[in-house]
């Protein structure tokens, strides 16, 4: 009791002292987070981001995004600082189709952009880089035309496409508006198709068929937009079930094995190295981290277009020194994220997993 005591009065002498400063009020919108202001530096001066849908942290000096082109800076006052969303974006509607695939510097500095492949391209939404793949062969999914495709590592070659430009289907050579990509340690991947077809398709490394599941609806093993992927160390497959609000899991096969309800709108997914997934929800705009049983431990985040506030989280990526990067749909933008001084780790996103090949 003694030692307890003593303990309630060094701290009462330290908050005296002003040794420790408490903050007063706050909502922590940024959750364990602050924002790096001015990340990344304008391209244009008269144009900004279209639909900002794709970042992948390969390092923290090679950021790369993946965007709907470019959209006239707004002349007209901004109720609250919002913009006019962006998500419907296509090349087809947005005036400057220029710098979809765009990579940045730590200090948000364009050092690349494949101008050469923008034609490509319909209504970009992801980007992918298997962390078991030496070479870094970057992946990109284009929902709009249908197609998957895997370039080399500076983006001089296309390996590899899937899918047929603008002619959707549902057969083992055609998609419709396919979302999202996960890969296992052979090189095998899954691709989630998506927004028209209700379906998981898994390839080889080569990208022969090899095996698919799912229909329309709202029982075990049906979906209705199925918009993001993970993988568990145990072979667990996690898909994000969008407007289903809920996230169904599956064995390597396809076989159903549970249901997380109640998720509002799960735009991306996310498994952890630390054993843990966490879900940006687009409706809510919220960061949700849950054990790998449904229990959700954490969460945090609040809407807006301001510093800070989110509008549509797409997809979100961390680096290896712990920055956080997010993709807004909505916002247009990316936002760079460093862990506040003094955060709990447990709050924080930790780095991707990487499953044993083993």
């Amino acid at each position: 009791m003694r030692i307890r005591w003593l303990i309630a009065a060094v701290a009462l002498a330290c908050l005296t002292l002003g040794i420790y400063a408490q903050e007063k009020g706050g909502e922590e919108e940024t959750g364990p987070y602050e924002v790096v202001p001015n990340w990344p530096q304008p391209l244009h001066p008269d144009f900004t981001s279209g639909s900002t849908i794709g970042v992948w942290a390969e390092s923290p000096g090679r950021i790369l995004v993946f965007q709907r082109g470019e959209l006239p800076v707004s002349k007209e006052p901004l109720a609250a600082g919002y913009i006019p969303a962006r998500g419907a974006a296509t090349a087809a509607t947005n005036p400057k189709w220029e710098h979809l695939f765009c990579v940045y510097d730590a200090n948000g500095k364009l050092i690349e952009s494949w101008e050469q492949h923008n034609q490509l391209f319909t209504r970009p939404h992801r980007i992918i880089i298997s962390p078991y793949d030496p070479e870094k062969h970057v992946w990109l999914v284009d929902d709009g035309g249908h197609q998957v495709f895997k370039f080399t590592h500076d983006g001089k070659k296309i390996v590899l496409h899937l899918g047929e430009k603008d002619k959707p289907g549902n057969d083992q050579n055609h998609f419709n508006r396919p979302t999202d990509i996960a890969f296992l340690p052979n090189g095998d991947f899954y691709v989630t198709d998506g927004y028209i077809n209700t379906r998981v398709v898994k390839y080889s490394k080569d990208g022969k068929y090899l095996l698919e599941w799912g229909k329309p609806g709202k029982g075990p093993g049906e979906f209705d937009l199925v918009h993001g992927i993970a993988i568990d160390r145990q072979n667990r497959i996690y898909i994000a079930d969008r407007t289903n609000s809920r996230i169904q899991i599956f064995d390597l096969n396809g076989k159903f094995l549970d249901q997380w309800t109640n998720i509002r709108s799960p735009f991306y997914i996310y498994a952890s190295h630390d054993n843990y997934l966490w879900v940006s929800d687009g409706m809510t705009n919220r960061f949700l981290k849950y054990d790998l049983n449904g229990k959700l431990l954490y969460s945090w985040g609040t809407f807006g277009a301001f510093p800070g506030g989110m509008w549509g989280p797409h997809q979100f990526s961390v680096d290896s020194e712990g920055n956080l990067y997010i993709a807004e749909t909505f916002g247009g933008r990316v936002q760079k994220f460093r862990p506040k001084k003094g955060a709990d780790p447990a709050k924080l996103i930790q780095p991707r997993l990487v499953l044993s090949s083993n």
